[in-house]
C-alpha cells in the first residue's frame, strides 16, 4: 500500500511539475513577445523552469526508477493539459458572419 501511494504522489507532483513547466512556458511566450528583452525572458524562463522540473524530477524518484516513470507520466499528461487550456483561450474571434467572403 505504501508504494501505491508512493507512486500516486510521484504522478501528483508530475502533473504539478509539468502544470508549471509548460505553463510557465505559455506565460513566458505571452509576456516574451511584447517586451523589449525577449531574449532575457525566454532565457531565465528556461533556466528557472527546467532546474524546478529536474529538482523536482530527483526528489521525487529518491533512486526509483518507478517513481520517475509515473512522475515523468504526470509531466506528459500536464503538458496535454495546459495545450488544450491555451488552445481554448487562444481561439480566433471572427469578425461578421458575411465578412467572410470576397467581393
Amino acid at each position: 500500500m505504501n508504494e501505491t501511494l508512493s507512486l500516486v504522489l510521484g504522478l501528483l507532483v508530475g502533473v504539478l511539475l509539468g502544470g508549471m513547466f509548460f505553463g510557465g512556458l505559455w506565460w513566458t511566450v505571452l509576456k516574451g513577445v511584447s517586451s523589449k528583452q525577449p531574449a532575457l525572458w525566454f532565457f531565465g524562463s528556461l533556466l528557472l523552469r527546467t532546474s524546478i522540473a529536474l529538482a523536482g524530477f530527483y526528489f521525487i524518484a529518491r533512486g526509483h526508477w518507478e517513481r520517475m516513470l509515473v512522475c515523468l507520466l504526470g509531466f506528459v499528461i500536464a503538458r496535454l493539459i495546459v495545450k488544450h487550456l491555451t488552445r481554448a483561450a487562444e481561439k480566433p474571434t471572427y469578425l461578421a458572419h458575411g465578412a467572410s467572403h470576397a467581393p
